[in-house]
């Protein structure tokens, strides 16, 4: 095992170049490597790119044409001339290369001079900013980050002209040299919590890095939890929300999504829709989404519990009905109840990987001709056949997908402990569950927070949302650096001002 990682590490160092040379060699071995002399009459260079990486017309146009240039005599003539900014001159190998790798053109008097003029020539290549496909708004903003990391922070900086706002950049990923930003407003985000993401990416030690939520899954609190632990989006409105709360986002460049942190439970379950309707009615359909998820976790345990051990708790007419439904159905209840659950999953992924027309064809028509089919077959009841449904509508209810993905894995450890011990398990099942998020943290703040630490004052905005004028006061499980989101004090003239009268 030691000689295994001494000979890495010997090859490692034999990989790494030492001269100009070695890298033009090494990258010379790809075709898209251009290597030539250049020059005019009194001066020539030597020119090293790849041409997929650059922009060809850009460099044809504003570098080439001042290289031909007469007045060109020496290296410090094309720096002191050449109208480009970020011109960079060094010695160092492995900032050539690197510069090389991501689209930048190195121009060296000699063949093998060790010392060489980095001009920036990047070529920036990626879709347009669209509408939102995963979460999706019906009234608000529309913009949705794309894969482009500067893209996405001129979509923030611009929803928050702040000076404060603050940039952190660090390159993650020792082949991929991924850019990941962490963005946060200072003076108000908790010195605490800034610290404790770049630490924890800073430590991080991987060969690349190719998407926020796999960045996510590196730095979370609990790496055996089904829970997610921080709130991924693709929305710029709701990423600028969170970090006026004090919150801090983190881009990868090459995602589409962004990171914010820390997150509590009951933010999966809100839609940033809520914040553009009247308090009443957003609340209303925050405490729908609530009873949806308990319909999606607990309906198919039920009724195998139920069935199973506690039919007398049921109606008679019910019972009746139950009895008659299931009376050509060769199996037991959990039995039934997972050949109906693992048929919808199939039939989900199936829906999630085909192109979309065809997996929404496939789901729709799928459900309708299987569902059908099962109780004709006598392989389930009609009854289950809706509480199966039911339960699949509820669980698309949660806003984050990630989120509703959690809550329809756990119907099945509900399924079983009913099957098991009834009642007493699912009861069992749920203590369990709730024992696991007390103990939950996200960068290192409570999960389940306002519940657990009970907060009356962070309940403004957790199962219901109480009007913008009562929640003058950022959460306060963020300890952000300024409490006070809004001034609703008003003035003693203003308080003694007597209101006019309906007619006047």
């Amino acid at each position: 095992m030691f000689r295994n990682k001494k000979r890495q590490q010997q090859a490692s160092k034999n990989k790494d170049p030492k001269t100009i040379g070695d890298v033009l060699d090494h990258l010379g071995k790809s075709r898209d490597f251009v290597h030539f002399q250049h020059g005019n009459t009194h001066f020539s260079c030597w020119i090293s790119y790849f041409r997929t990486l650059i922009d060809i017309d850009y460099v044809h146009r504003d570098v080439f044409p001042f290289l031909y240039s007469d007045s060109i005599r020496n290296m410090a003539d094309i720096k002191d001339q050449l109208p480009l900014e970020k011109l960079i001159q060094t010695k160092d190998i492995h900032e050539i290369q690197s510069k090389l790798l991501e689209g930048y053109i190195i121009i060296q008097k000699d063949e093998r001079s060790p010392e060489c003029l980095i001009v920036p020539s990047v070529k920036i290549q990626g879709r347009q900013i669209e509408k939102s496909e995963v979460e999706t708004s019906i009234i608000g903003p529309k913009e949705t980050f794309v894969e482009s990391i500067d893209t996405n922070i001129n979509l923030i900086r611009k929803r928050i002209p702040v000076p404060q706002l603050t940039l952190k950049e660090i390159r993650v990923g020792k082949l991929s040299r991924t850019q990941v930003g962490i963005i946060y407003i200072d003076g108000i985000a908790s010195e605490e919590n800034v610290n404790t993401v770049l630490q924890r990416i800073q430590s991080l030690e991987v060969a690349s890095l190719i998407d926020a939520t796999m960045l996510a899954l590196m730095i979370t609190d609990n790496n055996w939890t089904i829970f997610p632990q921080f709130t991924d989006t693709e929305r710029p409105d709701r990423v600028s929300g969170a970090v006026y709360e004090g919150k801090i986002a983190v881009l990868v460049d090459g995602s589409p999504n962004a990171l914010i942190l820390p997150s509590t439970i009951v933010e999966f379950f809100a839609a940033f829709d809520d914040y553009f309707l009247p308090w009443n009615i957003s609340s209303a359909y925050r405490l729908l989404r609530l009873f949806a998820v308990a319909l999606s976790a607990l309906s198919s345990s039920l009724y195998v519990a139920l069935l199973t051990y506690h039919y007398q708790l049921l109606p008679k007419d019910l019972l009746g009905s139950l009895i008659s439904s299931r009376s050509s159905v060769p199996f037991d209840p959990v039995m039934e109840v997972l050949i109906l659950e693992v048929m919808i999953e199939l039939l989900r992924e199936a829906g999630a990987r085909l192109p979309t027309k065809v997996g929404q064809t496939i789901g729709i028509v799928g459900g309708i001709v299987i569902g059908t089919a099962t109780v004709q077959a006598g392989l389930s009841s009609n009854i289950l056949l809706i509480i199966i449904a039911m339960s699949a509508l509820a669980a698309f209810i949660t806003p984050n997908y990630r989120m509703a993905t959690t809550i329809r894995f756990i119907r099945f450890p509900f399924i079983i402990s009913a099957q098991m011990f009834g009642l007493l398990g699912i009861g069992m099942c749920f203590t369990y569950f709730v024992t696991h998020l007390i103990r939950l943290t996200s960068l290192g703040r409570p999960y389940i927070e306002p519940i657990f630490p009970f907060r009356a004052s962070d309940l403004k905005d957790a199962f219901i949302r109480l009007p913008f004028q009562l929640q003058n006061s950022r959460p306060m499980f963020l300890r952000p650096g300024d409490p006070a989101r809004m001034n609703t004090t008003r003035t003693s003239q203003e308080k003694g001002k007597k209101s006019p009268d309906i007619d006047e």
